[in-house]
């Protein structure tokens, strides 16, 4: 009787605990989700279809052409914008076809992203599976994700008028708010993770942990501003830049702030330094670990970390030495997604999870 009592009492937590890792499980699918989504929008800038849809139809936009006057009908409205008339006069329709079909995979994710997200959340709400304290961190991630899809097509707006390709502001602006969408549901879901003897990190390493989680973001939007200005085509050579380690010429722009968002030279160089710094953070960070607890998780978490950034900027060397081949740009663009869920997961380690699973009300 004893231990049916135990059973019996334990039960509610028990169920909670399932909650938790079902929880858990969708936000990794969406993470997974996401990532695909980002590398897809990857593809697309680098095959230059990211302006081959010109509308923007959130719910009859799902339906691809589906006849020859159709398809006819859509070539002709890409026809109006600069980047045909300037870049893609004499495109073929086979040719308009490719494009298209890129940009829609990614629209089509994007809005898949929303579905993988909306509807288990919606589920999960209404059953009771979720703790009062994921409620209000879930909504954001949607209202995020929202934002996110006004933000693509504010993005896409900016190539139709009067430029052959979108803005590097705006670029860098939609890249960067799909990775912190992808921390953040990576966050959430890391927390849920159960912990019955979870190793304790100090405050400095928790605090530095997180600091590295920025320096990956912020890289990732200097990246995107690399790719908007398509500066990665030019000063291909490493470790010295146009024949210098400090070039000529960085402030050369009026106003100086131009420089770090519309100079191809300063935008690249300053990529460069924030690889550096980024490079030498988890260097440091991986052996002031090592060396306060050595063989923990903690320390062996932060040295993945670190032997992934190294892998990162190889791979980055390599495509600017190529001259950005799309297969190491897409590797590049992975790769970086890769360092930042790793530093999201590190992170989230030595910060610790969320508080222990509670009975169901």
């Amino acid at each position: 009787m004893s231990t049916l009592a135990y059973s019996l009492e334990r039960s509610p937590a028990t169920s909670r605990e399932r909650d938790r890792n079902a929880v858990r499980v969708w936000l990794y699918v969406v993470a997974l989700v996401v990532f695909a989504l980002v590398v897809v929008g990857g593809a697309t800038r680098l095959t230059e279809s990211g302006l081959s849809i010109t509308e923007w139809k959130p719910i009859h936009g799902v339906i691809p052409p589906l006849s020859a006057a159709e398809w006819q009908e859509e070539f002709e409205l890409y026809k109006k914008i600069p980047q045909y008339d300037q870049i893609n006069r004499g495109m073929s329709l086979d040719g308009f076809k490719t494009i298209y079909w890129w940009e829609w995979s990614h629209r089509l994710l994007a809005r898949g992203v929303g579905f993988v997200f909306a509807l288990p959340l919606v589920f999960f709400w209404m059953t009771g599976r979720l703790e009062p304290f994921l409620k209000p961190r879930l909504v954001g991630l949607l209202c995020l994700g929202g934002l996110q899809g006004a933000i693509g097509w504010w993005m896409v707006a900016s190539g139709l008028v009067d430029r052959t390709e979108v803005s590097q502001y705006r670029l860098a602006t939609h890249l960067t708010i799909a990775c912190i969408i992808f921390a953040a549901t990576l966050w959430v879901a890391r927390g849920l993770k159960p912990r019955p003897h979870a190793e304790r990190a100090s405050r400095f390493s928790s605090r530095f942990a997180v600091a590295l989680l920025v320096l990956a973001l912020v890289q990732i939007y200097l990246g995107g501003l690399v790719a908007g200005l398509r500066a990665g085509l030019i000063y291909n050579t490493w470790p010295l830049m146009d024949g210098s380690l400090i070039p000529s010429g960085l402030l050369s722009m009026e106003p100086i702030w131009r420089n770090f968002f519309e100079s191809h030279l300063t935008v690249q160089f300053v990529h460069r330094c924030g690889a550096y710094l980024l490079l030498a953070a988890a260097l440091f960070h991986a052996i002031a670990l090592w060396r306060a607890e050595p063989a923990t998780r903690h320390a062996r978490g932060a040295v993945v970390l670190l032997c992934l950034v190294v892998a990162q900027a190889g791979i980055g060397i390599a495509t600017l030495l190529m001259v950005v081949p799309i297969d190491l740009a897409l590797m590049h663009q992975a790769g970086g997604l890769i360092v930042l869920a790793a530093a999201v997961i590190h992170a989230r380690s030595l910060h610790g999870g969320y508080p222990a699973v509670s009975a169901p009300a």
